[in-house]
């Protein structure tokens, strides 16, 4: 089970991230104070949202300083999401590459983000990994809901290029498509031996952000202000979700004779 700085990627307590997604530094440590009062498992900043910072290698890592003691001792997971799987940055694998060993090097992340399907996944994953840093592999399908084998087989393959962590966020066009996304969690989160995150995006698949857990996801995202993909509930409503899907006694009142509705 991987555990950064305490906080254990375990589907029966599904792990909380919230993004930062200002677009300088002090719009990011604005967010930042009010996120680290919403008390998140994890934080995301979204590189690839700070446009002011873009290109400044050195800037934005003095900028993951500042997130670093804003954020007092929460754990750091950064992403520079690309165009494609529905961020800001262009696909730009050494421009991507020297953004995140800027930040590896100097110790100013716990976590990256290496988009698993796009070119240069595997320099990332071996960069980060001679840093001692953990990978999210992530895909994002922002037109479909690929059949539930294909999933599957997503994930399966980053895990074997070593992503420590894999999430897939996919869009539902139907109830059935959230099921197959639901259906491949499952599977994944048993087969593989790392943790598995998925998503459904959009309003349709809503409850695979607070519901997730009971599949096999071992993370979810929510937002405090503004979100960083479709769909995001706020922090304290995925709270609230969570601990009445928890099991018996750690979030709820077992339910007595008579009590069951």
């Amino acid at each position: 089970m991987l555990e950064i700085r305490g906080v254990r990627f375990d589907p029966a307590r599904p792990v909380v991230i919230v993004p930062l997604t200002g677009v300088d530094l002090r719009e990011l440590t604005d967010q930042a104070a009010a996120v680290r009062r919403a008390a998140p498992d994890v934080v995301e900043w979204r590189v690839d949202l700070a446009e002011r910072l873009a290109g400044d290698l050195r800037g934005t890592v003095a900028a993951a300083h500042r997130l670093t003691d804003a954020l007092g001792g929460i754990p750091l997971l950064v992403t520079v999401r690309t165009r494609p799987e529905g961020g800001r940055a262009p696909v730009d694998p050494d421009g991507h590459l020297d953004t995140l060993r800027a930040l590896m090097d100097a110790g100013a992340t716990d976590l990256v983000d290496v988009e698993m399907l796009q070119p240069g996944a595997h320099a990332a994953v071996v960069a980060a990994h001679e840093a001692g840093v953990a990978v999210v592999g992530s895909h994002h399908d922002l037109r479909s809901t690929p059949s539930r084998g294909e999933m599957v087989g997503v994930l399966r393959r980053m895990a074997g290029a070593g992503a420590d962590v894999c999430k897939i966020a996919v869009t539902p066009q139907d109830p059935g498509d959230v099921l197959e996304l639901l259906g491949a969690t499952w599977t994944a989160s048993r087969e593989l031996d790392r943790p598995v995150v998925t998503v459904s995006m959009g309003a349709l698949g809503g409850v695979s952000r607070v519901a997730g857990g009971v599949f096999g996801s071992a993370a979810t995202f929510a937002s405090v202000g503004r979100g960083s993909a479709p769909g995001q509930l706020d922090v304290a409503t995925v709270r609230a979700a969570l601990a009445a899907l928890q099991p018996d006694g750690a979030g709820r009142e077992r339910p007595g004779a008579g009590d069951w509705r």
